[in-house]
């Protein structure tokens, strides 16, 4: 999935090198330095890669979180160690599920905004399964079954159109047979903590999202009181639109 995700940005970036970059840019006065990146389910970390490489060659620090979708709270660990390891201000970025991570995991002192991207946002005491539940009903989210050990996937037959339709019709395909399993238990986790109600909060809302209902999305920006932009994107527009979520990062990179 790795190769086919960077083969996509390829594609879809034509022109840049995706690996590599040096930092060749120097920052605002007052930036915060470090950006940190959660994937959402289904997908592995090099989903954020075009987005990375974008911030990257202008001087940020990024890294990437690996989650590994067993449980809510080894998500947030992961995410955490992570945050240990970030020297000063630190941008805290979600897709997706990634948005019930930095939820929980958002409350660390290094973190100075945080960012959404087609990303749920609960509010404590509320899981993915409840949250999967607000606004219309998409594809995307109707195609999430468990398997017989109780992992969830995305119907591969449904995936394509609902979850990556404005990527190369052989990538959708590849990824929707490759796909890493988010666990119930997971799903059904609430957050004990909701770090944006005291952290500066920023939300990319991608309006031809067919996984979160765009209506959902504006709903939970609106709760967080997030400086929101509208993206034209699918559930992949972190691939595809990856120059705009840069963009948004950036904004919240400078909130002081």
């Amino acid at each position: 999935m790795r190769h086919i995700l960077l083969s996509a940005a390829t594609v879809l970036l034509a022109g840049s090198t995706l690996m590599g970059f040096a930092r060749s840019a120097e920052l605002p006065k007052g930036a915060a330095h470090n950006i940190v990146l959660v994937h959402g389910a289904f997908v592995d970390q090099t989903s954020w890669q075009p987005v990375a490489d974008i911030l990257t060659k202008k001087g940020y620090n990024v890294t990437l979180v690996e989650n590994p979708l067993t449980s809510l709270q080894a998500d947030v660990d992961a995410t955490k160690q992570v945050l240990a390891k970030q020297a000063g201000k630190t941008v805290l970025v979600g897709h997706s599920w990634g948005g019930m991570v930095i939820t929980q995991a958002g409350d660390d002192p290094r973190v100075s905004a945080l960012v959404y991207v087609s990303a749920f946002a609960p509010e404590v005491g509320e899981s993915l399964a409840a949250l999967s539940k607000a606004g219309p009903p998409t594809e995307g989210g109707s195609a999430i079954h468990p398997d017989a050990k109780g992992n969830l996937y995305i119907d591969p037959k449904v995936f394509p159109s609902a979850v990556a339709a404005d990527l190369p019709p052989e990538v959708a395909e590849h990824l929707a047979h490759s796909q890493l399993p988010l666990s119930v238990a997971a799903f059904e986790a609430p957050v004990t903590i909701a770090a944006w109600h005291d952290k500066p909060t920023f939300d990319v809302i991608t309006t031809k999202d067919r996984v979160i209902a765009p209506e959902a999305q504006k709903s939970f920006a609106a709760r967080m009181k997030a400086q929101t932009t509208e993206i034209a994107g699918s559930h992949a527009s972190l691939v595809v639109h990856a120059q705009e979520v840069a963009e948004v990062i950036e904004k919240a990179a400078l909130v002081k």
